[in-house]
This record gives C-alpha cells, structure tokens and sequence, in this order.
C-alpha cells in the first residue's frame, strides 16, 4: 500500500483536498494528516471546544466528500465532542469509499496542555483493513508507550498510523522511538508530524515512516511535505519469518 503523509503548518480544507488530489496522483491509497488537523493544537481550551464536533459532524462531512473525490482514504486529526459533553483529542479514518471506519481517541494526555484541553479516551484500539493491511491508530504521546504500539502487534496490525504534533526538542521521537517501535513489533509505524509555528510551540517536522525492521523508509525535512513511502507486505512477511521478539515474549515475567 502506497501512504502520503501531509506534513503542514496550516489548516483549510481546499489545502486539504489539494493534499489528497496530489496524493491520489501519486498513488497513494491513504491520506495522514497531523494531530488536531481540522482546529489547530495549542489554541486554548476555548477555541477547541467551539471548534469541538461529533464524529458524525459538519467537518467530517466536508472531510468524507475530499476523501470520496479524490478517491483516497483520510486519517485526520480533530477535536470530538463526545456524546457525555467532554472535548476529546481524536482522528477519524475514512475510507477511499467515504465510508467512516474508525474514530480514535488520544489515550495518554502530555502534560498541563493536553489536560486543559481534553479528557483521556479508553480502553478501545479497533483494528480496520485499509489497502489489504491492517491498521490501527495512536495519537502521537500515544505512541511513546510501548504497551500500546504491542498491543496493536498482538492483534494482528500490519501498521500503527500516528498523527502528532511533535514539538522541539523532541526530535528523538521521530529519529529514534518510532523505528524502534515498529522493530521490536515487526510492523510499520506511519508518524505524521505538523510543522512551523503555533503559539509559543515550534513543531519538529520529520514526519516518518519506519518499517518492520527499524529502517526508515521515507522522512521528511522541517518544512512542509506532502511525503511519500510504500508499505510492503512482502517486506513484513520476510521480517516477520526472521523476528523473535514476539514469538519470545514471556508475558509471565511481565507482571508486577
């Protein structure tokens, strides 16, 4: 399966369909656009929750018609008004057919900022098929715990899709801990950072895309990028025959 990873400082939804057009040209199957792609990231807690919407909402609908025009499957970043009144920090998958197929919440909420603005999603990590793979989806710190990118590995995901807003200096993030992650797992992890500036956060760029064997396979520079990689299942096949860590887990010493 081809990927575009849509590394941007901004947001508008004619850029957004301009990503996906081009992306779709290129061959993608799948458009991944940043954490919090529709609102913006670091607006404050009042700017969020106005811009806060349903999965179902006037924005997705907007979202499902790009994503059905231009022939490609979305992952975007947004903030969900959940149906309990709480602001969630979510991405929403979408079929190359428009058809919805995921909608996921950030689980693990980075320090004073995250807490201002949304409430933790659960214990809930669907798997869905996209371009003859299967993948599941974390919400950039998401990725950060190990438990959670094992845990997709588990069951069965092929790729771990990442929107983030990763921020300087963090850059050991995307350089280290995603290809380390998508070795100690056999998969491929697809980590699609914003750029620029926003508020008093720099974003780091660098989005990536590292394989099942920790090489990276496509990342891109600090500024904006429309970036570009193959995800092979015969490369995971080959990985998969030759990897021990989870065939050699021992999940009895694992136990506090």
């Amino acid at each position: 399966m081809r990927i575009a990873l849509w590394q941007t400082d901004g947001f508008a939804f004619d850029r957004l369909a301009t990503a996906a057009r081009d992306a779709a040209g290129q061959g993608a199957e799948l458009l991944v656009g940043p954490e919090m792609l529709l609102s913006g990231y670091n607006i404050g807690a009042e700017a969020v929750r106005a811009a806060a919407e349903p999965p179902d909402g006037p924005s997705a609908a907007r979202a499902t018609a790009i994503a059905a025009s231009a022939g490609i499957a979305l992952l975007y970043g947004y903030p969900e008004l959940g149906a309990d009144g709480a602001v969630y920090n979510a991405a929403r998958l979408i079929g190359r057919d428009g058809r919805p197929l995921l909608n996921q919440r950030k689980t693990h909420l980075y320090g004073a900022l995250d807490r201002a603005l949304f409430a933790p999603g659960g214990d809930d990590f669907p798997l869905v098929e996209v371009g003859g793979l299967r993948c599941g989806v974390l919400i950039c710190y998401d990725v950060e715990f190990p438990e959670l990118v094992r845990r997709h590995a588990l069951a069965g995901a092929d790729a771990v899709l990442v929107p983030t807003a990763l921020m300087e200096p963090y850059d050991v993030v995307a350089t280290t801990i995603v290809p380390a992650r998508a070795f100690e797992n056999g998969l491929y992890v697809a980590y699609a950072n914003r750029c620029g500036r926003e508020g008093d956060l720099v974003y780091c760029g660098l989005s990536t895309v590292a394989g099942p064997d920790g090489a990276v396979v496509a990342r891109a520079g600090r500024d904006g990028a429309l970036l570009i990689a193959d995800l092979d299942p015969e490369r995971l096949s080959a990985v998969r025959a030759a990897g021990t860590h989870l065939a050699d887990r021992r999940p009895e010493l694992y136990r506090l």
